[in-house]
């Protein structure tokens, strides 16, 4: 890295570390108040995505820092065009993922008057980012930025929120590039492997599970390593399912939303849970009541790469501060003196399977099971499934199977409309791949505008749109606190094949499983942002529930 020191303006040496820090994408809404900055990415290199609204901007951010494990970059402008990307904001923050959202501020003559759109950011964004900064000289923009990635990525991976005030980025500085930023690794002590060993060698219905961020396919290796020498059984924590690979032998399934009952009963039953980097919030936990708290006569061990992590919920046997990478060539040098016995992998890998194999009948024409099953076993390996929120994904916990790793972008946030920027930002970086967003009615009216920015930058993302014509979870809840009193959950919704004609890409509707099969390979065929319209009986809620039964109880 060269460290000579040239005249530039603010905006040219900001686009300076992002080169530096290895930026190759960002998305953004553009705004005056970082027009400087626009005109520094020309020629940069770095690939911007124009979007139509920052919410979605920020997810496509958040979904490439969960791909790749460095900050997903977004700008978008000061006021509306921060509040609208604070919902990006605030997934990265519970999903744990490395984001920086750049800002712009008005400039710094102007502060406290409540100038034209301005905000106090540090207020608005400190209780969900890890760090909020304003860069009032630019001549510190090297130091800062560098020290945004860091934030970004180290311990707990979250999002940081750097404001850029008009007119700083105007000034002619002189100034070094900072150094790329790598985040550090930290690694347990001796003491604490041996302890680990022991406790392992000594149970008898060991249970783990994995989930957080900042892995890799090595490290997930020596952690599925460790399970199959000392016969545990894994899952996976809520949306973390697509780092793991479900065809292993020791896979037991994910803490989903629906979780598999029999999945439930092996956690409860283990004598020592081994959890990896999950903070076991409240869905994986199964609304805090799956591991007692703050301790039970179960041996918990749990592992995190953040210290404050360890603790803050759980009071465990063994604690761990360590990274997924830092902690992986300690376990390979783990094994049992003796083969541990296999009854206890066998009984919870059958549950998983006669759990998710086969789907049984839902009301109406259009049999979700089947639509997920024949996903699972026709999409190749390596494709990447997004979601949002809403029940229908419950379909896709239970049915499909990810055997790669990092193949499921999903919010643990719960936030509606993530799945469609997320995909759009995977297939963004993977074009090679097959991305399929899985969507809801309602969840992708939340963000279907970024339809626009597939079509304007040849982004052929599948987006299979399950309708229903009403906000399925929350109608869920409706119906079991408030049985027969319906109120704001029906929706009137669009044509959603004619839609995507509408925007020049392919749409097509389906109403019957059978008829899954040739639509998907004519929305693979058109080379198009394609949307498969899924017309599901409003009475399938779920699986496992309808409408029906739901007042019934």
């Amino acid at each position: 890295m060269s460290t000579i020191l040239s005249e530039r303006t603010g905006a040219r040496v900001l686009v300076d570390q992002l080169s530096a820090q290895g930026v190759s994408h960002a998305s953004c809404v553009p705004g005056e108040s970082y027009l400087s900055v626009l005109d520094a990415l020309i020629d940069s290199g770095v690939d911007l995505l124009t979007c139509r609204q920052e919410g979605g901007a920020a997810m496509i951010a958040e979904g490439w820092g969960k791909l790749t494990g460095r900050p997903g970059i977004c700008f978008v402008t000061r006021g509306p065009g921060a509040t609208n990307a604070a919902a990006g904001v605030h997934v990265a923050a519970q999903d744990s993922t490395p984001m920086i959202l750049f800002v712009g501020q008005v400039a710094r003559g102007m502060k406290h008057r409540e100038a034209f759109q301005e905000l106090d950011y540090s207020a608005v964004f400190g209780s969900v980012a890890k760090w909020v900064v304003e860069i009032d000289d630019a001549a510190r923009i090297p130091e800062l930025v560098a020290r945004a990635f860091r934030v970004a990525m180290q311990g707990r991976p979250g999002p940081v929120v750097v404001a850029l005030p008009e007119d700083m980025l105007d000034d002619v500085v002189s100034v070094a590039d900072a150094a790329r930023v790598t985040p550090v690794e930290t690694a347990p002590t001796g003491a604490d492997v041996a302890r680990l060993g022991d406790l392992l060698a000594g149970a008898k219905r060991p249970f783990a599970i994995f989930g957080g961020s900042r892995w890799d396919s090595a490290a997930v290796e020596s952690f599925t390593g460790l399970c199959e020498r000392y016969a545990i059984p894994f899952a996976a924590a809520f949306r973390r399912a697509g780092m793991l690979p479900a065809q292993h032998p020791n896979y037991a399934g994910d803490l989903s939303l629906g979780a598999n009952p029999q999945l439930l009963k092996a956690i409860t039953e283990a004598d020592l849970v081994l959890v990896m980097n999950s903070r076991m919030s409240e869905i994986s936990s199964q609304s805090y009541s799956l591991l007692p708290i703050p301790s039970g006569d179960q041996t918990l061990v749990h592992i995190h790469a953040d210290a404050d992590e360890i603790g803050r919920v759980y009071q465990p046997a063994l604690g761990i501060n360590a990274t997924p990478r830092g902690m992986a060539p300690s376990l390979d040098g783990l094994a049992p003196e003796a083969p541990h016995q296999g009854e206890w992998v066998a009984a919870a890998r059958a549950a998983y399977l006669d759990w998710s194999e086969t789907a049984e009948p839902n009301p109406g024409a259009l049999q979700m099971g089947e639509v997920l099953c024949w996903m699972r076993d026709q999409l190749p390996d390596d494709a990447i499934l997004t979601n949002g929120a809403g029940n229908f994904a419950i379909w896709l916990n239970r049915f499909y199977r990810f055997r790669r790793f990092n193949t499921h972008l999903a919010p643990t946030s719960g936030s509606m409309g993530y799945g469609f920027p997320a995909a759009v930002a995977a297939k963004r970086a993977h074009p090679e791949r097959t991305v399929v967003c899985l969507a809801g009615d309602g969840d992708f009216m939340m963000t279907g505008q970024e339809f626009a920015t597939c079509m304007h930058h040849d982004i052929p993302v599948i987006v299979v749109l399950v309708d229903n014509g009403i906000y399925g979870t929350i109608r869920m809840h409706q119906e079991r606190e408030f049985p027969t009193r319906i109120k704001a959950t029906s929706l009137t919704n669009p044509d959603f094949a004619a839609l995507a004609q509408a925007y020049g890409g392919f749409g097509k509707r389906v109403e019957r499983a059978e008829d899954f099969a040739a639509a998907f390979a004519e929305a693979q065929a058109s080379g198009k942002p394609a949307i498969l319209h899924l017309i599901l009986d409003p009475e399938a809620l779920s699986p496992s529930a309808t409408i029906t039964s739901l007042r019934a109880r």
